[in-house]
């Protein structure tokens, strides 16, 4: 999600970096002493501004994350994190209630109580987290562009191994990419279109002729209209879901661990799972812009709990109903889940074409708040020339390029995005700030203390485990 955001993807991701842009983007949105002009709205639309903002890529990894930490451990870990998640966030809020400035931004309100030096720590966190966005939403791109390519050129990859993969009406075309790895064309595809259409190289690099383009304007206010594709997006993942598991029916089984459907309560690699949901709910940064809209101040801690309520209900929606059904192996679920499904899929084709349009429309909002806030932190001005600014998106480009032919792994970013800017904005600085808040208030406990450093160091406990577990 904004800053998410890979969040965000992990990680959401449209409406969440729409919120941020406005005030740069949208010359109506400014007052005449430089800030921000405060449009107020009802808590109804303030709290669903919020859910659209956290949804976004992280809903297709959400099964592959109840995998990765077990039947019992993943919905845990999804609603702990989210409790501890609208907490920090609460902090935020609170804090600048007290000592917060007129533009709501996070960093200025971190260098109110504690200096220019932790300022320029949020701001560089932040940036992670966008540039987090930009590499899960490039190699994302190059998924979709890839199989919607093939689908309309009439090539179905994956009947050639119609026999070995067992498809039926029953599995609803899910196959599992483990057994079955799908890394090309099919036989029966030329070897030069295989070697000119490359999921694993060329594509990638082709993607870059159709974004490319799109990064270089001075305000990107065009693509702000699209907005509504991200909330559309979402509900048609929830619909395409409910519709697979439908079909499947409950595949599960606890007890017996040679069964096909076999799934522990508790397992070992559940760090990762952390990691991502830190970026699942990571909405810290831009908080205060959103909240300071509600048109009842009163009501933000209500809000704001009702909004993450909802988030993770759809996030449990999405994961456990998938996990619980999905007909093969639970180690087959991918951190993509469109993966597990059939190239000839029509839900599957129309999911890959929805998010494809939708991603094109978003990367250029994110790209556009990275270059801004890394222009203005080293030159002082936001567009400081055209030749600047096509070597930055340049650099930028080429380093998503490079994950996507080398680490094409969604889950791997988006739990080491999460777990290293978590720490820092889902965990210690709110943390800190609310302590600093205390502190000036002669209210700072014993207790205070306690707590928030036992949440700081949680965060760093969820940061040290993504280099003990691995992703398969």
């Amino acid at each position: 999600m904004s800053a998410p955001t890979i969040r965000r993807a992990i990680s959401q991701d449209s409406a969440y970096f729409a919120g941020v842009t406005s005030k740069f983007m949208d010359p109506e949105s400014t007052k005449a002493d430089g800030y921000t002009q405060v449009t107020k709205q009802s808590s109804i639309v303030t709290i669903f501004a919020i859910w659209n903002t956290m949804m976004g890529t992280s809903l297709l990894a959400m099964p592959w994350g109840i995998e990765r930490a077990g039947l019992a451990m993943g919905p845990a870990l999804t609603l702990g994190m989210g409790a501890l998640c609208l907490y920090t966030a609460y902090c935020n809020i609170r804090a600048h209630r007290t000592h917060g400035g007129p533009t709501g931004d996070i960093a200025e309100l971190t260098r109110t109580l504690l200096g220019p030096q932790a300022e320029v720590v949020a701001k560089v966190f932040s940036l992670i987290v966008l540039l987090g966005a930009n590499i899960v939403y490039w190699i994302l791109m190059s998924n979709f562009l890839y199989h919607s390519v093939n689908y309309i050129v009439g090539i179905t990859e994956d009947t050639a191994y119609d026999t070995t993969m067992n498809f039926s009406a029953n599995h609803a075309a899910v196959f599992c990419p483990l057994d079955t790895p799908l890394s090309g064309n099919s036989s029966t595809v030329s070897e030069t279109y295989k070697a000119i259409w490359n999921i694993d190289v060329t594509v990638p690099i082709f993607l870059s002729l159709l974004i490319g383009p799109l990064l270089n304007f001075k305000s990107p206010t065009f693509f702000t209209k699209f907005n509504s594709f991200g909330t559309l997006s979402v509900m048609y993942l929830i619909l395409f879901v409910i519709v697979k598991s439908g079909i499947w029916g409950i595949n599960l089984d606890t007890e017996d661990s040679t069964s096909l459907h076999y799934s522990p309560l508790v397992k070992d690699s559940f760090p990762a799972t952390s990691g991502m949901l830190a970026l699942s709910f990571f909405i810290h940064n831009i908080i205060i812009t959103v909240m300071r809209s509600n048109s009842n101040q009163k009501n933000n801690g209500r809000d704001l709990s009702i909004a993450y309520i909802l988030v993770t209900v759809t996030y449990m929606t999405i994961g456990v109903v998938f996990y619980v059904t999905f007909p093969l192996a639970k180690s087959c679920i991918q951190d993509n889940i469109l993966n597990n499904f059939a190239s000839w899929d029509v839900m599957t084709v129309v999911a890959r074409v929805f998010l494809l349009f939708q991603l094109v429309t978003v990367f250029p909002l994110i790209s556009y708040m990275l270059r801004v806030q890394t222009m203005i932190a080293l030159t002082g001005e936001s567009y400081p020339g055209r030749i600047q600014v096509v070597a930055f998106n340049i650099i930028i480009v080429i380093i998503c390029i490079l994950f996507a032919v080398f680490l094409p792994k969604i889950g791997t970013i988006i739990r080491f995005t999460g777990a290293i800017s978590g720490l820092v904005h889902v965990f210690a600085l709110p943390c800190i700030l609310r302590l600093a808040t205390l502190y000036r208030n002669d209210k700072a406990g014993t207790v205070s203390w306690l707590l928030h450093s036992a949440i700081t160091l949680y965060g760093g406990a969820v940061l040290l485990g993504q280099f003990f577990v691995t992703d398969s």
